[in-house]
């Protein structure tokens, strides 16, 4: 049996140095398939999402313990969604040691969301809302900061790729935790390694989402020789939950999050005042980790309130 994804603790001091990272254009979040790809034409379209005036809502669910369907359960009260975009928390990048290379792996949980994908994934992108794959390290030395060479990092950012076609996805975003570089004989991080896994990945998905959780020694490689890729990306933002940290790369606000916050844990008085923040600077993303299967209209109100001027109405 493969090894579960760690579930993390998301709860980190502010104090914590912050990494470059890159951002957001929702409206690139097109329904395109990888060129190639033959099952992305059987999954249907995401519909447009809703004309909704504010910043983009961000939902992390750790499908170790919940469904993707709650996402779609909230809505404003003029029947808008809250969420704009679901990621899948997380599949990951594990090493084979027989063959030295860096390999994508979903753990059961997330191989039952995808395999499930007409009732976990589809329902959400009929409602409007983008369903996003996040990759995370998982402790033995592969990392999105170590592949040796541009021909190892375009295989991987393939299997990536592949995956968003045959799953009918919307995109990836990369968390660069756990890999705990160095182990199983893996090399430390190095400056070309993120750079062409990023260009990668974008010519193979010229049309879908790419984002990167700002963190990790990734996130502090963007640049090498010459190509800078943090325009590829489509989403940047915070991952010090409770906290305000703007992520320190030059893209316009309205491709940031600086606010991050965990519902249910972070106090709804903070939540508020992190959303009002965001409005207020003229920020346009707002980013929220690990939706549960209970109500939490009341601390998603605390949110929807001051980004959108209405409560969230949650429906079972």
């Amino acid at each position: 049996m493969s090894t579960p994804v760690r579930k993390r603790n998301r709860v980190r001091t502010g104090a914590l140095a912050l990494t470059a990272v890159a951002a957001l254009a929702l409206g690139t979040a097109a329904t395109a398939g990888a060129s190639g790809a033959t099952d992305a034409e059987a999954a249907p379209a995401p519909a447009a999402a809703a004309a909704k005036d504010g910043p983009t809502s961000v939902a992390y669910v750790e499908v170790n313990n919940h469904s993707m369907r709650n996402v779609g359960k909230y809505t404003l009260a003029d029947g808008d969604n809250v969420f704009d975009v679901a990621v899948i928390f997380a599949a990951n990048i594990n090493y084979d040691t027989n063959s030295k290379s860096a390999y994508l792996h979903f753990n059961e949980n997330v191989q039952r969301v995808l395999d499930n994908a007409d009732t976990e994934i589809r329902p959400l992108q009929e409602q409007g809302i983008k369903v996003v794959l996040s990759v995370l390290g998982n402790h033995e030395g592969a990392g999105f900061a170590n592949f040796p060479s541009q021909e190892t990092a375009s295989a991987f950012a393939k299997e990536m790729s592949d995956t968003v076609a045959e799953y009918g996805l919307d995109g990836i975003d990369f968390d660069d935790e756990y890999a705990d570089y160095g182990n199983n004989g893996t090399g430390q991080p190095n400056d070309s390694s993120f750079v062409h896994l990023v260009t990668a990945l974008r010519a193979n998905l010229p049309d879908k989402i790419i984002s990167l959780y700002n963190i990790g020694p990734a996130a502090s490689r963007l640049s090498y020789g010459g190509v800078d890729v943090s325009g590829k990306f489509d989403y940047a933002w915070n991952p010090y939950y409770g906290t305000w940290q703007v992520p320190g790369i030059g893209l316009p606000k309205s491709q940031l999050s600086p606010a991050a916050v965990e519902i249910g844990r972070t106090s709804q008085s903070t939540v508020g005042s992190l959303a009002g923040r965001t409005v207020s600077e003229g920020y346009g993303v707002f980013l929220t980790y690990n939706l549960d299967g209970n109500d939490r209209s009341a601390d998603v109100s605390a949110f929807t309130r001051e980004l959108y001027g209405s409560d969230a109405v949650y429906t079972p």
